[in-house]
């Protein structure tokens, strides 16, 4: 007689083997739930295959948040926030296979620590992404799937108009994980996601709400822009920075090589270098040292100037209508945040 099957298996697992044990690791199992959201995604063949290429479990290692991570706890990785967008997509547009594959891939393209150096040597992690979707391990995926590298890397590439990418100034699938994931990270998400996702639609490729759910939108989205702009994410940030560089300018490490360490590798590099180690250590375990202000670094004062390359600020529509017309007064509190520092003094004590 053939054996029951465990009760503890998870969905998707349905055809393991006898004995086997069970597993919800996304790449082993053919159906994931994301935790923030709870949807339930029946992932498709090449989406499980893709789950299993490096680029894609790189992300497992490289934290959202970026050298925040060393002073909040916004911990979860860029997977995670990969698979929540994709959760998204398919709540959303679940037949869409192409842009269910373009989220999947949409940040395969990030440094180590996301942003946090961004543009350094060049650095960008878009062309990164749309370059890896060319090559193996992924264009061999792709196109024993039946899908066309070209479509994706023009569904990643910026121009196209769609729920992931629209550039519009309108809120995206993409951005909108971030900011709920960030508040729930940060203990500032006042409304279950799966509740706040009932209530949410899209017109025209971007996120509408009804009016009590854009305000509170609108307050993750203004708390992230003040998180970005707070000592938090400047301090940390901008000493990551400043070691990235030296390491490329004290090393014989290339850009190309910097861009695909995973952020282990990347403090690991920073330690075994004469002229990263001491800092790299002290933005670790003695932050209590660092200080942040608002402004360029004056000549006669010690420190570093940072600047910041941009305030998110997307914002969803209200009932199918641009927030300026539907509900002027969250458009007030977006446009507000323009007068956010984006400069600013630091240096350690």
């Amino acid at each position: 007689m053939d054996s029951p099957k465990n009760p503890s298996s998870p969905p998707g697992n349905e055809t393991a083997a006898a004995g086997s044990v069970p597993t919800n690791v996304v790449g082993l199992t053919t159906v994931f739930t994301d935790p923030l959201w709870q949807i339930p995604v029946r992932l498709h063949p090449v989406e499980v295959a893709l789950l299993r290429t490096e680029p894609l479990r790189r992300l497992h290692f490289v934290a959202h948040g970026g050298a925040s991570t060393v002073s909040t706890l916004q911990s979860y990785s860029r997977l995670e926030h990969t698979l929540g967008v994709l959760a998204l997509v398919a709540h959303f547009r679940p037949e869409d296979e192409l842009l269910r594959v373009a989220a999947l891939l949409h940040d395969i393209g990030h440094l180590p620590l996301s942003h946090t150096f961004e543009g350094v040597a060049g650095l960008d992690h878009h062309a990164i992404g749309v370059q890896l979707v060319r090559t193996d391990p992924i264009r061999p995926v792709l196109e024993k799937h039946g899908i066309s590298p070209e479509a994706v890397a023009t569904a990643l590439g910026g121009t196209a108009h769609s729920p992931l990418t629209n550039r519009s100034g309108l809120l995206n699938l993409d951005h909108l994980d971030s900011y709920v994931r960030s508040g729930r990270a940060a203990g500032r998400l006042n409304t279950d996601p799966a509740a706040l996702l009932d209530r949410l639609g899209l017109e025209d490729a971007a996120v509408s709400a009804d009016p009590a759910t854009a305000a509170s939108l609108v307050d993750l989205i203004c708390a992230e822009a003040r998180l970005h702009t707070s000592w938090d994410n400047v301090g940390p940030a901008s000493v990551v920075r400043r070691l990235a560089r030296q390491l490329l300018d004290g090393t014989p490490l290339a850009p190309a090589r910097l861009a695909r360490m995973t952020d282990p590798q990347l403090w690991t590099a920073f330690d075994s270098c004469a002229v990263t180690q001491a800092e790299s250590t002290m933005v670790r375990y003695e932050l209590h040292r660092l200080n942040v202000e608002a402004g360029s670094t004056p000549p006669d004062r010690p420190g570093w100037t940072f600047s910041l390359r941009k305030i998110y600020s997307s914002a969803p529509l209200v009932e199918g209508q641009r927030i300026e017309a539907a509900a002027p007064e969250l458009a007030a509190e977006l446009a507000a945040l323009q007068a956010l520092p984006t400069t600013f003094h630091v240096w350690w004590s």
